[in-house]
């Protein structure tokens, strides 16, 4: 396709994905707007699918089911020869594993994403299918210390070559987080509350036990609440362990919600106590575009978003006595909150725009095909 207004012809790109997300949907967005030929294969069952039917980028559903998805494969193959396109980007590594065998025998260049750091391994066969495959030209790492984590791995002679490897931050625009903050009270939090809250996944590297231990380790008089918003609300010895702090009936579960983000709206501060192994999680992207003070670990991609001091507190992981001290001073020092929130929320919009991810991976298309 040629870019009007550059007068130069653009790669003609396949997006290969599952149900995703707002950023992702408004990156093939904006690179259709700015002259790239760009079609996309996900799932219609994303929340963005109809999103992306307007703006006429679907090529066609697909739900892989694994990374030997034949029907994928086969689905894949049968778009490749409508089109003479030049890259697949794959988002995943079952798109990616199914991208590269639809794709055998052709010249088509092959980008990866990698959003998060392990698993990948030269003694894993399962790497060799995706992220080591020989014909993948390049890997977007969504965080700086995803790349150098990549560069890092080593097996003998083998490793991962440096122009392989690029970062390229996922946008996002602060008009997209135009929520109304929810009523905390339906989760029993008193009104006018000091509240901390941490979404995510149950999963022991998330740093759920620390957080709650470091609520029980806050001074008597320091009355601040914390919601935990997710499935954490079936690991019975979290809840064991909440019930088990000095004030229990300061810890709220939520369980699974689709307003995640108005209910970090909603609070003072937003903690990602995470042990290992984080890329640009979204939770505290969301909590800081509404303008809520973030305290992170200092955990993969974790210090790129939150600058220690001006946008945020960053903190040791598994450190319960670092972290509770970080929620004292926000709770004690509520001006100080309150300028580290608008502070996060000005780096989301100056430092992590859609339009930069945009720019970036269109001058990475036009790099791998000879026009850069």
């Amino acid at each position: 396709m040629t870019n009007p207004q550059q007068g130069e012809s653009l790669p003609s790109v396949l997006c290969l994905t599952d149900a995703c997300d707002r950023p992702e949907s408004e990156l093939f967005i904006g690179l259709k707007k700015v002259g790239f030929d760009v079609d996309v294969m996900c799932n219609p069952k994303g929340r963005n699918y109809q999103r992306l039917l307007d703006e006429g980028v679907v090529a066609q559903p697909m739900a892989l089911k694994s990374r030997f998805d034949k029907g994928g494969v086969s689905a894949i193959r049968d778009q490749l020869s409508k089109k003479n396109y030049e890259v697949i980007h794959a988002y995943n590594p079952r798109a990616l594993a199914c991208g590269l065998r639809a794709s055998r025998g052709t010249d088509i260049k092959v980008v990866a994403y990698r959003g998060v750091i392990g698993n990948i391994s030269f003694l894993n066969p399962e790497s060799w299918i995706t992220f080591l495959h020989p014909r993948v030209s390049k890997i977007v790492c969504v965080a700086d210390a995803i790349r150098d984590y990549l560069a890092s791995l080593r097996f003998l002679w083998m490793r991962i070559p440096d122009r392989k490897l690029q970062r390229i931050y996922k946008g996002h625009d602060l008009g997209w987080y135009q929520a109304t903050p929810a009523d905390l009270t339906q989760f029993g939090v008193p009104e006018d509350a000091f509240v901390i809250c941490c979404t995510g996944r149950n999963s022991p590297r998330k740093g759920f036990d620390v957080l709650i231990n470091a609520m029980g380790e806050l001074p008597a008089d320091v009355d601040a609440h914390l919601l935990l918003v997710g499935d954490v609300i079936n690991n019975d010895e979290l809840q064991a362990l909440a019930a088990g702090s000095s004030h229990p009936e300061r810890i709220h579960f939520t369980g699974f919600r689709n307003d995640a983000p108005a209910i970090a709206a909603a609070s003072n501060v937003f903690v990602l106590p995470s042990k290992e192994r984080e890329g640009l999680p979204r939770a505290v992207i969301e909590a800081m575009a509404y303008g809520v003070a973030p305290v992170v670990t200092n955990v993969g991609g974790m210090p790129e978003l939150v600058e220690d001091g001006l946008s945020g507190l960053v903190v040791g992981p598994s450190n319960s006595g670092e972290l509770s001290a970080a929620i004292e001073r926000l709770y004690r020092d509520r001006e100080l909150a309150s300028r580290l929130g608008q502070a996060a929320r000005e780096r989301i919009g100056r430092n992590f725009h859609t339009s930069q991810t945009v720019r970036e991976t269109g001058e990475l298309y036009k790099t791998l095909t000879g026009r850069g």
